[in-house]
């Protein structure tokens, strides 16, 4: 696995995103469990993008105008629907002191539907991992899923780190309705801006 791989992957990850958001308002409001869950949930939601980009199902997503754009106005619609939770006290942002395992169920789906309705990731994994595959690579379809499940990896490990560093200041914003106020407003304008963003997205 090259080094080029990596650094290109992390650099991807690191990126602020709607994986990333989420991790870390499910962090604020939950803690460092719920934001673990969170890791999982947005990670579990690239394999669906993985496997589209290796049966090329992406590439039909790249040229079919009416399948991109269902995809993509679903995942609009859910986080402005994620926008809205967040304004609400007892939205995507309620304060829990104990996360059950239902609750983490719940956060763990949330962020699967958040990446899987986002079409830009299967047609972003059809571009990126085809780089970093020799074209005389005798086991392209092993390779390819042996840079999946390494980007996977990274993904889940930097999401839990975000969330590991939100949980961490939880309790100095928690304590604080001015804080959380405005805490609520900061994350429903992210995941609005970021639906703003998908919606002018284009294949």
């Amino acid at each position: 696995m090259s080094l080029s791989f990596l650094l290109t992957s992390l650099i991807v990850i690191v990126s602020p995103g709607t994986g990333v958001l989420y991790t870390l308002a499910a962090a604020l409001s939950r803690g460092s469990r719920a934001s673990v869950a969170a890791a999982f949930g947005c990670t579990l939601g690239i394999v669906p993008h993985i496997a589209a980009a290796m049966l090329g199902l992406a590439a039909v997503l790249h040229t079919s105008a009416l399948a991109f754009s269902a995809l993509k106005w679903l995942g609009v619609l859910y986080l402005l629907y994620m926008a809205w939770q967040a304004l609400r006290e007892r939205g995507a942002l309620k304060v829990e002191g104990k996360v059950d395992a239902r609750s983490a169920t719940k956060v763990i789906v949330t962020g699967f539907l958040i990446n899987i309705l986002n079409p830009k990731l299967s047609i972003f994994f059809l571009a990126f991992l085809p780089q970093f595959i020799a074209a005389d690579e005798s086991h392209p379809v092993a390779r390819m899923l042996e840079l999946s499940a390494a980007f996977m990896a990274m993904t889940f490990a930097v999401f839990v780190l975000y969330g590991l560093f939100a949980a961490s200041v939880r309790d100095r914003i928690v304590t604080r309705p001015k804080a959380m106020t405005w805490l609520r407003r900061a994350f429903a304008g992210g995941f609005a801006a970021l639906g703003a963003r998908l919606a002018l997205a284009e294949r």
